[in-house]
């Protein structure tokens, strides 16, 4: 079960950018399903703990720091890019885009982050680069003025 959770049902399997795949499958969740913002948050929240339990199960099963099948944490990481914004196609195009930028490049202090063992250090640098992507968008809408 563990492994199912921690590779999104098979998404981490993808052979090219399963952390891209599993992003955008999370965006295209998000703008089909018509989550109350109480829902979204509970829907994040469920997935950040069940992904941690499953993400450090899911390490240990498959061998190594932080495999690249395991793409939970991107799901978690771009559901909290827009956590606090309308799930609008630009909305949640700009935060996919800079959510991973942000995973890839894992500006301070999300490279560090990596270094926490298990679950935790699968989780908490897509949680960083997630909440940095919230931070650009957040200030892109108030400069730009987009819905």
């Amino acid at each position: 079960m563990a492994l199912v959770i921690a590779t999104v049902g098979g998404a981490g399997w993808a052979p090219v950018a399963p952390g891209t795949v599993a992003s955008a499958l999370t965006a295209l969740l998000l703008w089909l399903v018509p989550f109350s913002r109480a829902g979204l948050v509970l829907f994040f929240v469920a997935v950040t703990l069940i992904g941690t339990w499953a993400a450090e199960h899911a390490e240990r099963a498959l061998g190594g720091k932080d495999p690249g099948a395991i793409v939970i944490d991107e799901v978690a990481g771009m559901t909290l890019s827009v956590l606090a914004l309308p799930l609008t196609l630009p909305v949640l195009a700009v935060a996919f885009a800079l959510f991973r930028v942000f995973d890839i490049v894992k500006p301070f202090p999300a490279g560090k982050a990596q270094a926490l063992r298990g679950g935790a250090g699968v989780m908490v640098d897509d949680l960083i680069a997630g909440l940095y992507a919230l931070a650009v968008v957040v200030v892109l809408r108030a400069l730009v003025g987009w819905p």
